[in-house]
């Protein structure tokens, strides 16, 4: 997500669709790319009875559950229908709930709990991948040498600690790298799968799905748990979507067709070939692939994939939060940008912060891949049920499908999806209750963030004062005018901002010339230079100005007023003042919300950046009246 080949998808044309598919290998694919390093043998583990060694037909039933879920999921739902479901060429949960807002006729009010639903179960997702993933590499060395078990955790941690404190330096620089490394680990464990697989042709009998349903029909229960297990094969499938904007559809597709498919069909046949021959094997099929002299390369190489795939979904994670920040699910986070070339590459401190510490107490509490296994699965089937209820609406009112259509395309998946979220609820129990807990805290802090701020905003409108009233006061002669501009930002152009009705109570003067700014966030993710700004000029000393920022954008406040005023005489930041009105909130003794949501707001509000941080304004330029609102 954060290469800088990214940044000129949507400019290359069909020459440059070879290097952004081996950019996308890099970024798309490398949670899904390293599945195989513990989905068959979580499944067959589910299939098989403690102390006994797997049978040819649960062998093969679990490869064929495992297959088709890669073609039904990944290849059908995300690649041939989901991927064309773009908002301005951006995809992902949030860009999806921005276009469903776009496309209904009128405000939908269900959409936004949905929408809060699917952005927690990822940043579930984002928590536990890097540590499952590093885990289960780490592990092979197991195979290598079996005294290291204990060492498991310690090399793990040493591998992922790194990986965080390195990201306030950005990735341009390791990301290049990311495409070749994946490239070869795709190469690698499809070619150790086909010779595997070539050496038990009965293993590709389980292409067929007749395996499958057999297999599930004969299960019951336990057949519902390995489905469970099997859907571990296909997390990282967001990504698909969630990436579609740093390198458009084309090169994902291809990647995915040409090279990851190809490439994760063939291992899984190896895998399910290497027990057949040896059902000891099953215990860490995916290393038994390779013969000994090439196991310590292949856990260096399969350590470098997991570390890759990490990192992928970090930076997702830093992107969907800029995202919930511009849509106001959030409190303004502090955002880094970290590269003056690409303006996707950002850093969020507190995002790298939690991730940190969620990641390191995971493998401090599950400490193996095996444990981890069972937290693993709710937070993306949750997600991948939002993903296909908000690309129902989408097909209804975006692309104006029939009604029928769009049950007969997307039922089948809202179906699918929820078989699978069931078959992942039975791991509650064994830890799957982690990732539910942290996207019910997630959405916690949304639902009381949007609260709290409709909350503000209505006290706002109680003790407004029109504009109208402003402008008949301000030229009075008991009102000093100070020379230079003044900027006030405002929710609203129809009342005076707080900072300027200070500004006339305490000190009885007014810059000579005002403008009032508002931001708006566009339900898209990229505003064009030529829409950014509309302006209205009200009398010769006022003007309204409302900005206009996509959701994948940061405010840039000062940037946008020198771009249009750079024509205009008169006007020069160093004789511009930022007046801003700084907030402070404290707890009523009888509130209109209730008590835990609004210490929780009050919380986020005092961790939130401050408005000069968020929308870049130069801390010199800057002037901040505080006021104080009860909550």
């Amino acid at each position: 997500m954060t290469t800088e080949l990214a940044g000129t998808a949507r400019q290359a044309g069909p020459s440059g669709l070879p290097m952004l598919s081996l950019a996308a290998l890099g970024v798309v694919f490398g949670d899904i790319g390293t599945s195989p390093l513990y989905a068959y043998r979580e499944a067959l583990r589910a299939a098989t009875p403690a102390g006994q060694a797997a049978e040819a037909g649960q062998i093969l039933g679990v490869l064929s559950l495992i297959l088709w879920a890669l073609i039904l999921v990944v290849a059908v739902k995300y690649v041939l229908l989901l991927l064309r479901a773009d908002n301005e060429g951006e995809g992902g949960t949030l860009s999806l709930l921005a276009l469903c807002n776009r496309a209904l006729p009128r405000p939908a009010p269900w959409l936004i709990p949905i929408g809060l639903i699917g952005a927690a179960m990822f940043f579930g997702d984002a928590v536990i991948t890097p540590a499952i993933s590093v885990l289960s590499a780490v592990e092979g060395l197991v195979v290598f040498e079996p005294g290291l078990k204990d060492w498991v955790m310690p090399i793990g941690l040493l591998v992922l600690l790194p990986l965080f404190i390195l990201q306030s330096r950005g990735t341009s620089a390791v990301a290049r790298l990311f495409g070749p490394v994946m490239l070869v680990w795709f190469v690698t464990i499809g070619l150790a799968g086909l010779i595997q697989a070539a050496r038990v042709p009965a293993v590709f009998a389980g292409l067929s799905p007749v395996y499958a349903l057999q297999f599930l029909a004969s299960n019951g229960l336990t057949g519902l748990m390995v489905l469970g297990a099997a859907f571990l094969a296909v997390t990282g499938a967001e990504a698909l979507y969630a990436d579609m904007g740093h390198f458009g559809r084309k090169p994902i597709v291809r990647a995915w067709i040409f090279i990851a498919f190809p490439a994760l069909l063939l291992n899984y046949f190896g895998q399910a070939a290497v027990v057949l021959t040896n059902p000891a094997d099953s215990v860490n099929p995916f290393f038994r692939l390779f013969p000994e002299d090439y196991l310590l390369p292949v856990v260096f190489l399969s350590a470098a994939a997991t570390v890759i795939a990490s990192q992928a979904v970090i930076s997702g994670a830093f992107s969907l939060a800029r995202q919930a920040v511009q849509l106001r699910l959030l409190p303004r986070l502090r955002i880094r940008h970290t590269s003056t070339e690409q303006e996707g590459q950002i850093f969020v401190p507190v995002v790298n912060t939690l991730l940190l510490l969620g990641v390191t107490l995971l493998v401090l509490s599950f400490g193996s891949s095996e444990r981890l296994a069972a937290a693993y699965g709710i937070s993306v089937t949750g997600s991948m049920l939002v993903t296909t209820l908000l690309a129902f609406v989408v097909a209804r009112h975006h692309w104006g499908w029939p009604w029928r259509l769009a049950i007969l395309a997307l039922g089948g998946f809202f179906i699918l999806d929820l078989i699978f979220l069931a078959a992942n609820l039975i791991k509650i129990r064994d830890g799957g209750w982690l990732p539910l807990m942290i996207a019910i805290a997630l959405v916690s802090v949304m639902l009381s963030w949007r609260r709290g701020v409709r909350h503000l905003t209505e006290q706002d409108e109680k003790s407004m004062v029109p504009v109208s009233v402003l402008l008949r006061q301000m030229d009075s002669p008991s009102v000093a005018v100070i020379q230079g501009t003044g900027v006030y930002l405002t929710t609203s152009q129809t009342i005076t901002p707080k900072a300027l009705l200070h500004c006339l109570k305490h000190f009885r003067a007014l810059h000579d010339q005002l403008i009032f700014v508002q931001v708006r966030t566009a339900n898209q993710p990229v505003v064009a230079p030529s829409a950014r700004l509309e302006l209205e000029k009200v009398t010769a000393r006022v003007t309204r100005i409302t900005l206009f920022f996509g959701y994948m954008e940061t405010p840039d406040v000062p940037k946008a007023l020198i771009q249009h005023f750079r024509v205009e005489r008169g006007f020069s930041m160093m004789t511009t003042s930022f007046i801003l009105s700084r907030r402070r909130l404290r707890l009523a003794a009888t509130g209109t919300i209730p008590r835990w949501q609004a210490r929780l707001f009050l919380w986020c509000s005092r961790n939130a950046a401050g408005p000069t941080d968020y929308f870049r304004i130069p801390a010199g330029r800057v002037v901040e009246i505080g006021t104080q609102v009860n909550l």
